[in-house]
């Protein structure tokens, strides 16, 4: 049998209420046989400062980098805040994005590694800030699944019920698929 994938769920939402972090707590229900994920929160990363870095990275980076690096892939939940993803999920980017200084694995944490993205916002469904964290990523050297796009448009219809479960089944099974499909690339890339 085949070592399980272990994945990382990445929000780029704060809040404790978050559409996007529960999103991840419905992907981790939809995740295929032998994969399982862990939601790595944001709240103790400090702001990206080059002074801070050249000192050392501080334990709260130090342990969201290993977990970076040694997840297999990473999905993404990007809100959409004034047409781009936030600078909550961009700090995260740009400390995992750093080069290795006194840390035990060779390589930059993001690179080579598998992503996909999936989003809950308003009118766009955060069409533009996957559009935007896609540039990014792809300019780290992170290969992505591309489709199927996982829009969650929350506005005018709320798609989530009293208990916070997503209500549309549509989108559901879009959930399902990009996970096989990060599945599959994570295999793809491991083979390279």
């Amino acid at each position: 049998m085949d070592q399980p994938l272990s994945f990382i769920g990445i929000s780029g939402s704060l809040r404790k209420a978050s559409y996007n972090t529960r999103l991840l707590e419905i992907a981790q229900k939809l995740l295929p046989d032998n994969v399982n994920m862990e939601i790595v929160p944001l709240t103790d990363l400090p702001l990206y400062n080059g002074d801070i870095e050249k000192e050392g990275f501080p334990l709260p980076v130090l342990e969201f980098r290993k977990k970076v690096f040694e997840s297999d892939a990473i999905l993404f939940a990007s809100p959409e805040y004034n047409s781009s993803f936030t600078g909550v999920l961009k700090n995260a980017i740009d400390w995992a994005s750093r080069a290795p200084r006194n840390e035990p694995y060779p390589t930059y944490p993001l690179a080579g590694k598998p992503f996909a993205i999936i989003g809950v916002g308003g009118r766009y469904g955060t069409a533009r800030s996957q559009s935007h964290l896609r540039q990014v990523l792809q300019k780290l050297d992170m290969p992505g699944v591309n489709h199927p796009e996982v829009l969650i448009q929350n506005e005018p219809v709320i798609k989530f019920d009293e208990n916070r479960d997503l209500t549309d089944p549509f989108a559901i099974k879009l959930i399902e698929i990009l996970l096989k499909k990060l599945v599959r690339l994570v295999h793809q890339t491991k083979v390279e």
